[in-house]
């Protein structure tokens, strides 16, 4: 038998981080990502948000390619979003997936729980480049939010 723990820290936004999310509907956009990674046998640790961006703690079995579950991630959940509630409504393309240790795990939670919060001291843009810095990752701003 293999054993895997494979959980990730993921974020991604409104397309030019529009404050497009609004707190009347947001629980049931949490709904529809939930389900989503469901329909993936993943498992949803955490979520959380704002207006203009998403936060993620989610366990993924190993079979699945990142990059693939969050395009279905993103295009489902933003036809809903248009179906129901704001009909220009859309993602920004890129996003970020952080992989997050066992010991790292209680952390990212309180965080992700944290962020409405968080965000009345500091803009998604902040986080987001500070959130890059800690894993190391450069990063072209010039292409940061398309």
């Amino acid at each position: 038998m293999s054993y895997t723990h494979l959980v990730y820290h993921i974020v991604f936004g409104t397309k030019e981080r529009a404050a497009l999310i609004a707190p009347a509907w947001e629980h049931d956009l949490y709904r529809v990502l939930a389900a989503t990674v469901k329909n993936h046998k993943g498992e949803l640790i955490e979520i959380n948000g704002t207006t203009d961006h998403i936060h993620m703690l989610v366990r993924l079995l190993p079979a699945t390619a990142v990059a693939d579950f969050l395009r279905e991630l993103k295009s489902v959940s933003s036809k809903w979003v248009r179906r129901n509630h704001e009909s220009k409504f859309t993602w920004q393309r890129r996003y970020g997936a952080f992989s997050v240790s066992g010991s790292d795990q209680r952390e990212v939670r309180d965080y992700i729980r944290d962020q409405k919060r968080h965000h009345t001291r500091r803009s998604f843009d902040s986080e987001y480049k500070s959130i890059l810095r800690s894993h190391s990752i450069e990063f072209d701003e010039l292409y940061l939010w398309d």
